[in-house]
């Protein structure tokens, strides 16, 4: 079958994509020299909170606007960031931009973005800045893959800050560490930063160390299949330099085939390959997986529920790993941690000393308090596949009940993977759904989280539904006992209630 790379429809798209990307760079470098003014629409977004927040220490003036006076709009304010509350185009003629970011979960027709056009201000998209932001690094290690990149790139940046380097890192979720999501290094050295594939933002990104953690058909809405994504992470890779290191699991087979791809797309270009750096979990001591494995978790334990093992690197042992994070997913997430900080300048003391103190990026398996004797975890999870790992993981903490809080994230996800849903909430003992969370989709009415929960109980499962989340406050005030777990899985519409229960 002929691949991808060669299709017309395919290479006439790449070719468009990167006109845009060099329009674009142009653009940014013509106009962001140090006071240039920069207004960030949709800035109380995790992501673009951090962004204006590093802009802010290059030199630049930094402004924007958010549907919703969130926690970090009111922090950003407070380190003399400028926030208005609402999109207007009026907030263009008052801060006076010399260019415009946007988000991606900005609908069409937003009267700044629009003003700002009819202005001739240049408007980019928050890839597009990020971007920007990776060409003024020596080095650039990005974390990309379907699931896990938040928590690899948190646990990458503590190992790399452990063993003595001073990272910029960029998140996307706040990390407790670091007071917000966004870490401002000494110079321009080293930057680490989540590389998500929505809408191809993470085609502008320079690497010189990549990791793929894994690849799996998610956001619908921008891809038609995982042949597509596939396709796309590749395109991302190819991007690296040629002297950069690649790392990825050797039990991924979408990344085994993305890989493959990558060597057809530098054949075809007169390129090397970079470096590839793998990584793989031995589960039974005659597994071989150190035959093709560079970094592999061996004697892999579980204590309370907490994985503990030992990492073995190119050279024999590397390190031993006790973490506070649950879940084979998070083994896994070290690894490719461990592997990415070891071609940066990270050591084995530094690994082990910062595994053992991670606790978790913000809603990735984060512990609120204790609530009626019972234990409060949220997490993000919002695919199937994250919401299999998270309750797998949630089921090796100690608990006598466990009740489950979930809101879907987008309606076009719930069209996508419906059935998967409720054959991952199907076992559970007991299940509350939450209405549909979308900041980019129409609700049509088509689908909805009480169709999901009465399937459930149509197949023999125990799901409920409310509309109103004070009313999922009172049931679980109801419901929860001595010695429970209590786990509000999906956006932060849903994890912020925890804002509201009384912890002991």
């Amino acid at each position: 079958m002929k691949e991808n790379i060669e299709d017309p429809t395919f290479l006439s798209s790449a070719k468009k994509r990167c006109k845009e990307k060099h329009e674009n760079e142009y653009a940014l470098h013509s106009i962001m020299k140090k006071g240039a003014r920069i207004f960030f629409v949709g800035i109380g977004g995790v992501s673009m909170s951090g962004l204006s927040e590093l802009s802010g220490g290059f030199g630049y003036t930094v402004g924007g606007s958010d549907m919703h006076d969130f926690h970090r709009s009111r922090m950003l304010r407070e380190k003399g960031i400028q926030v208005f509350i609402g999109h207007d185009r009026n907030n263009i003629d008052l801060f006076l931009p010399d260019l415009l970011v946007y988000t991606a979960a900005i609908m069409s027709g937003n009267p700044e973005i629009d003003y700002a056009l009819e202005k001739g201000i240049p408007v980019v998209s928050r890839g597009d800045f990020l971007g920007f932001l990776t060409e003024r690094f020596d080095r650039v290690i990005n974390i990309s893959g379907t699931h896990g990149k938040t928590t690899t790139t948190s646990m990458l940046s503590q190992i790399l800050i452990e063993s003595g380097r001073d990272p910029t890192v960029h998140l996307g979720a706040e990390y407790e560490p670091f007071g917000g999501a966004v870490r401002s290094g000494s110079g321009n050295s080293l930057l680490v930063s989540e590389a998500c594939e929505y809408r191809r933002s993470f085609l502008n990104f320079r690497s010189t160390t990549a990791a793929i953690t894994n690849i799996d058909f998610d956001h619908a809405d921008c891809f038609r299949d995982i042949d597509e994504i596939i396709d796309v992470f590749a395109e991302f890779s190819d991007r690296m330099e040629d002297s950069g290191f690649l790392i990825i699991p050797v039990g991924d087979e979408n990344v085994k085939k993305c890989v493959k791809k990558i060597r057809s797309r530098r054949l075809l270009s007169g390129r090397s390959m970079p470096v590839l750096i793998t990584t793989g979990l031995i589960d039974t001591p005659s597994e071989n997986i150190s035959e093709f494995a560079d970094y592999s978790a061996r004697n892999i334990e579980y204590r309370n529920g907490y994985p503990s093992f030992d990492v073995w690197g190119p050279n024999g042992l590397y390190t031993h790993v006790d973490l506070q994070v649950p879940g084979r997913h998070n083994i896994e997430n070290a690894l490719t941690a461990i592997a990415c900080a070891a071609q940066n300048g990270g050591s084995p003391d530094g690994a082990r000393t910062a595994l053992r103190a991670f606790r978790g990026a913000e809603g990735r398996f984060s512990v609120k308090g204790v609530f009626h004797g019972a234990k409060v975890v949220t997490d993000y999870a919002h695919h199937p596949a994250e919401i299999r790992a998270t309750l797998q993981a949630a089921s090796q903490i100690p608990h006598k009940k466990m009740w489950v809080v979930f809101q879907p994230l987008t309606f076009n996800r719930v069209k996508i993977f419906g059935e998967a849903f409720i054959n991952v909430f199907l076992p559970c003992a007991h299940v509350i759904f939450a209405d549909i969370f979308s900041d980019r989709e129409v609700d049509t009415g088509e689908f909805s989280s009480s169709q999901i929960a009465d399937q459930i109980n149509r197949l023999g499962g125990n799901a409920e539904y409310y509309a109103d989340k004070e009313e999922i406050l009172h049931r679980l005030n109801s419901l929860v006992g001595m010695n429970d777990l209590v786990l509000i899985i999906g956006p932060e519409d849903i994890r912020s209630i925890t804002e509201r229960l009384s912890f002991d």
